[in-house]
């Protein structure tokens, strides 16, 4: 039987990492081992997760300085020993069968790198939603050009095998979509499970939801996207295709975005990216409007100004 590793990178948020925890402990199949790296956390945290290792011969805790999750993912990454890679969020659950299903498909299809299933997805008041998250319960038989128009699956949902995976850049935000766009464009296939395999929970404690406006997030979504479309255009995604389009958009969003919040070379590099990506398709005036506007007024004012025309404009 081949070795499941489980990678938790935790901050401050030792009750939620018992469970997390907890759910691989329960995991129908075995072997298996668990790394946690504690993110520098402030409370309890690193205590828990060394009273978990100590009770627990498949755990083993590295404690780093805060680095943000996707440099504690890349320490976790170069310690797992698996075969098949795992990576579970501290807030985050695991159905029982998961590993158990998931493996056996692996095994049974050696042409995939990745297998998934039905995500379930717990809301703060402890509703659940009636039907698989994102798009977790359609059947996709590769990551791109789908991950171009979102990340539609959550971090514990896939199960990769570690020769499928790459490393992790040291972002604190969108390092998940990056990492993933990453994978895709070695054109990995995936293996479809019908079935539950992962809870993801919203809640208030300790997400970074909502602070994607912030220069500091800001820069690293810039990072994340223009990597994301270095690694599409790798895959042979053109402008074309719907799902190249719609990340012109999302590119052109961001390069707006930046330049409000003052981050001008973030936007600029963006901005191109974005003319670039849209390809035969682009909406020319739009993109020429906003360059004239940008060597006229600064691109910080032109992000502004974009923002502001953003809430004025009636929704339909």
């Amino acid at each position: 039987m081949s070795l499941v590793s489980t990678i938790i990178p935790a901050f401050n948020r030792a009750a939620m990492l018992r469970e997390a925890v907890a759910s691989v402990l329960a995991q129908t199949y075995r072997p298996i081992e668990i790394v946690i790296v504690d993110d520098g956390s402030t409370d309890d945290t690193a205590g828990v997760a060394d009273e978990l290792a100590q009770a627990h011969a498949e755990i083993r805790v590295v404690h780093q300085p805060n680095a943000g999750t996707g440099a504690a993912r890349e320490t976790a990454r170069l310690l797992a020993r698996g075969e098949f890679i795992q990576h579970l969020d501290s807030d985050d659950l695991l159905e029982p069968r998961k590993f158990e299903l998931q493996v056996a498909g692996l095994n049974a299809r050696p042409e995939c790198g990745v297998s998934y299933g039905w995500t379930r997805m717990r809301f703060a008041d402890g509703s659940v939603a009636p039907a698989p998250w994102k798009r977790s319960g359609e059947a996709i038989d590769a990551m791109f050009p789908a991950m171009l128009q979102s990340r539609w699956w959550d971090t514990p949902c896939p199960l990769y095998r570690a020769s499928a995976t790459v490393p992790w850049l040291p972002l604190r935000m969108e390092e998940d979509w990056e990492f993933d766009a990453h994978v895709a464009s070695r054109g990995v296939r995936l293996h479809f499970v019908s079935d539950w395999v992962c809870e993801v929970r919203a809640h208030d404690r300790g997400r970074l939801a909502g602070r994607g406006l912030e220069p500091a997030f800001l820069r690293d979504r810039a990072t994340a996207h223009a990597r994301i479309y270095e690694h599409a255009r790798n895959a042979g995604i053109t402008g074309e295709q719907p799902e190249m389009q719609h990340f012109a958009r999302e590119l052109f969003l961001l390069a707006r975005q930046c330049g409000a919040a003052g981050l001008v070379e973030e936007s600029r590099r963006l901005f191109a990216l974005a003319v670039d990506a849209s390809g035969a398709q682009r909406d020319r005036a739009s993109f020429r409007a906003y360059a004239a506007l940008a060597r006229v007024a600064g691109w910080r004012a032109a992000g502004k100004l974009a923002a502001l025309s953003d809430k004025l404009r009636p929704r339909s």
